[in-house]
C-alpha cells in the first residue's frame, strides 16, 4: 500500500555549495517567497545549506538569510570531501536535527528549477518514495546554452549508465536520467536505512548519484520521474569536473559488477560451465560405450545435474545454504525441477542429431544449455530451491 504523507510533515531541502555567493542569497529569498508558501498547509518546509567553506562568502550569506527566515539552516563542512560526501552530511543532519520527513537533493544555482519541488511533494503525497528530475521525459530538456560536446558527453553517458546499471531488466525503462541531480527520499524505510557514513561511496565525484539511485532503487522504493528542465548556470562556480564523465563509468560498473545479484549470476554461470565440462565429456564417453542416443544424453545431463547442485548449494547460494536433514529432500526437489531441463536437452539433443548428424553433438550441446537451459534453471533455483525466506 501507498504510504500516504501526513499532515505538515517535514520536508528538508539540502543545498550543497561552493563559492555561490552570487545565487544562494536569491536562491533561499525565492523559495521562502514564491516556492514554499502555496504548500505551507500540508508541509513544513526547511532549507539546509552544506557548505564547503566558501572563501567567497557564500555562508555569511546563509547566515544573514537565516535572519530573515527561520526554517534555513547552515551546516558548514570542516573539510572538502566531495559533492556526494556533503549530501550524506546533510542528509544525516536533516534526518537527526530537523527530524525531516522527506529530503530533496537540490542545486542553489537555479539549474534546478524551484517550480519542480511542488510537483515532487505532489507525487511523494500520493505514496510515492523516491521522484525524480529526468531531463529525458516528455517537458524535460537540457540547457539550450549547453554545447555539442556537453550534450553528447550528458546524452552518451545517462544511457551507457542505464544500460550498465540496469539493462535488461524493468529499471532499465523506468529509469531515464541516472546522473540528474534532482531527487526527493522518503526517509523512513529508505534513506534512514542507506549507509550514511560517506566513506561508503565510491567516488568523491558525481558518480555518487549513480550509487544513491542503484542503492535506493534496490530497497524497493516505488519510484517516479518528473520532468526537469535544467537551466544553464549564471553565475557560481560549477561542481561539475574534468574527470565526471570517466567517474560515472566507472562508478556504473562497480556498481554493476560487486551486486549481489551479479556476483550470484557470475557463480551460477561458472558452476553451469562445469556443468556443461562434465556433461560434454561423459556424453561423448556414453555415445561411443552404448551408441544409444538417448539413454546418452539422459545419463550425461543428469550427472551435470547432480554437480550443478552440490556446487550451487555450496557457492552460488551459499547465504541460503541447505542443510542437515533436508539436504536429501531438497535434492530429490532439485532433480524433479531440473526434470523440465533434462527434458529439454534430451528431446532437443535428439531432435538435433537426427537432423543434422552425431558430429552436430558437442556443437548442439552449448546451444541448448545457453539459450534454453541455462535461463530455465537460473528461474527454479531462484523461485522454488534456494528461495530467501521473506
Amino acid at each position: 500500500m501507498p504510504q500516504k504523507v501526513s499532515k505538515t510533515a517535514v520536508a528538508v531541502v539540502v543545498i550543497p555549495t561552493y563559492n555561490e555567493a552570487g545565487t544562494i542569497g536569491l536562491m533561499l529569498e525565492y523559495l521562502n517567497t514564491k516556492t514554499f508558501p502555496p504548500l505551507a498547509k500540508k508541509w513544513d518546509l526547511k532549507i539546509l545549506v552544506v557548505d564547503g567553506s566558501s572563501p567567497d562568502g557564500t555562508g555569511e550569506i546563509v547566515k544573514d538569510s537565516a535572519k530573515k527566515f527561520p526554517n534555513i539552516y547552515l551546516y558548514k563542512e570542516t573539510s572538502k570531501d566531495g559533492i556526494g560526501a556533503a549530501y550524506l552530511k546533510g542528509f544525516k543532519y536533516a534526518m537527526e536535527e530537523l527530524k525531516a520527513d522527506f529530503v530533496f537533493e537540490f542545486d542553489g544555482d537555479f539549474q534546478h528549477p524551484p517550480e519542480c519541488i511542488p510537483v515532487m511533494l505532489g507525487a511523494v503525497d500520493d505514496g510515492y518514495d523516491y521522484v525524480i528530475g529526468s531531463r529525458k521525459i516528455k517537458g524535460g530538456s537540457n540547457p539550450r546554452g549547453w554545447g555539442f560536446k556537453r550534450v553528447f558527453f550528458s546524452e552518451v553517458g545517462g544511457f551507457s549508465a542505464r544500460i550498465i546499471l540496469f539493462f535488461p531488466f524493468k529499471n532499465f525503462f523506468r529509469v531515464t536520467d541516472p546522473t540528474t541531480g534532482l531527487k526527493v527520499t522518503r526517509v523512513k524505510g529508505f534513506l534512514d536505512r542507506l549507509d550514511l557514513d560517506f566513506s561508503h561511496l565510491l567516488t568523491k565525484s558525481f558518480g555518487y548519484k549513480l550509487q544513491l539511485l542503484f542503492e535506493t532503487l534496490k530497497m524497493g522504493a516505488k519510484f517516479k520521474e518528473i520532468p526537469l528542465e535544467f537551466k544553464v548556470r549564471d553565475a557560481g562556480e560549477s561542481k561539475i569536473e574534468p574527470q565526471t564523465a570517466k567517474d560515472i563509468l566507472i562508478v556504473a560498473l562497480k556498481l554493476r559488477w560487486f551486486d549481489d545479484f551479479t556476483q550470484k549470476f557470475l557463480k551460477f554461470g561458472t558452476v553451469g560451465f562445469v556443468g556443461y565440462l562434465i556433461n560434454a565429456s561423459t556424453l561423448a564417453i556414453f555415445s561411443k560405450l552404448w551408441g544409444i542416443e538417448w539413454i546418452s544424453w539422459l545419463l550425461s545431463t543428469e550427472l551435470a545435474i547432480i554437480s550443478n547442485f552440490s556446487l550451487n548449494n555450496l557457492w552460488t547460494f551459499k547465504s541460503d545454504k541447505i542443510k542437515g536433514h533436508k539436504l536429501i529432500g531438497k535434492f530429490l526437489t532439485f532433480n524433479l525441477s531440473s526434470a523440465g531441463a533434462l527434458l529439454i536437452q534430451t528431446v532437443l539433443g535428439t531432435i538435433g542429431v537426427s537432423i543434422f548428424g552425431s558430429a552436430s553433438r558437442q556443437f548442439l550441446l552449448p546451444l541448448i544449455i545457453l539459450f534454453c537451459v541455462l535461463p530455465y534453471n537460473w528461474l527454479m533455483y531462484n523461485k522454488f530451491i534456494w528461495r530467501k525466506k521473506p
